[in-house]
């Protein structure tokens, strides 16, 4: 009588317990699951989208024009608004024509936070995208060639940070207002200025944040370069003759993007209180164009008298940041490679 022997080719044959069939997930695979998982994240996610939305179709979704004025109907509010706030039934004319209430020259609040939209997301999204390209191409040159040419080059981050940035932005917005405001016909800065205007004037806050918000991100991409330019497939690359280029974009970049992903999600927050803070001190966009910024600004000079013109583009503020913070801390988590796998099931 033979005992049975389990073969090799058998236990190889059967299912692996706890693992199931079909392919394995591949490390951004992975990363969108556990991103999926994160209510924060995805409820952050959720708004981002529909912020992105109301900026598309904000010619549909505002009521008025952003820029049109009542002034019969200045500081009007809506019936709804006196209740939340009793003290206004004393003194304030009630229009509920209007979802949130007027302003002092007679222009619908909620149109102009929902327009004040497009303004937050193009710095929210054109901003890191400067920081990002300068950043990574800076920052990778320097770790990939390294030596003198990698110490020249971070002290000159170095020096770049050691002058405060958000003065920087102010004294770059403050000269190109006062140089550009009547250049010359025909010159390189009539054209600029005109190309600014087109923009409402976020042109020049858009260059000024993303001139000043590489340095971190050339940092980090510098450390990346450094820890995988001495890998094993990069050594084999070098190897079989691929270019410095090659190694760069196809075996390089592709392999440290999480990172840099995350970090300029994380600092979107930051590019948007930079140009909330910059049109709160009359140096962002140009009037008539709504930002929230400037809107609570004026709203704060009747805080006490009308609370719903600062609190309720505050609110806005205040709620893409949060959702942007979320989402940056959601793929923080995803992206972080000692936490593949600690969510399956």
């Amino acid at each position: 009588m033979t005992a049975e022997t389990t073969t090799p080719s058998s236990v190889a044959e059967g299912p692996i317990p706890g693992k199931a069939p079909g392919k394995s997930r591949s490390l951004w695979q992975e990363a969108m699951l556990r991103l999926v998982r994160n209510r924060a994240a995805l409820t952050g996610g959720i708004i981002i989208i529909l912020l992105m939305l109301t900026a598309l179709f904000a010619d549909l979704i505002a009521p008025y024009s952003f820029e049109k004025q009542s002034l019969l109907n200045a500081n009007a509010v809506p019936d709804w608004v006196t209740r939340v706030f009793p003290a206004l039934k004393a003194y304030a004319v009630i229009n509920n024509d209007y979802l949130i209430g007027v302003d002092k020259l007679g222009r619908d609040l909620f149109s102009r936070i929902v327009y004040g939209t497009r303004v937050s997301l193009a710095v929210a999204f054109i901003g890191p995208l400067i920081s990002l390209i300068i950043g990574v191409l800076y920052g990778s040159i320097s770790g990939f060639f390294g030596g003198r040419v990698d110490n020249l080059m971070m002290r000159v981050v170095d020096v770049l940070y050691a002058f405060p940035g958000l003065l920087f932005i102010i004294l770059l917005m403050a000269f190109f207002r006062t140089t550009l405001a009547q250049p010359e016909e025909g010159t390189f800065a009539y054209y600029l200025g005109q190309l600014d205007k087109q923009f409402g004037g976020l042109l020049f806050i858009m260059i000024g944040i993303g001139l000043t918000g590489w340095e971190t991100q050339a940092r980090l991409t510098r450390g990346q370069v450094l820890s995988v330019r001495e890998k094993d497939y990069i050594e084999a690359a070098r190897a079989i003759g691929a270019s410095n280029s090659r190694i760069m974009f196809q075996h390089i970049l592709p392999n440290i993007l999480g990172p840099l992903i995350v970090l300029e999600t994380l600092s979107i927050p930051g590019y948007i209180y930079t140009e909330a803070f910059l049109s709160f001190i009359g140096l962002g966009v140009n009037p008539p164009t709504p930002s929230w910024g400037s809107m609570i600004a004026d709203g704060s000079r009747a805080l006490r008298a009308y609370p719903n013109q600062a609190l309720f583009p505050a609110f806005a503020l205040a709620l893409t940041m949060f959702a942007f913070n979320f989402l940056g801390d959601g793929l923080r988590d995803a992206l972080e490679p000692r936490l593949r796998g600690t969510q399956e099931k």
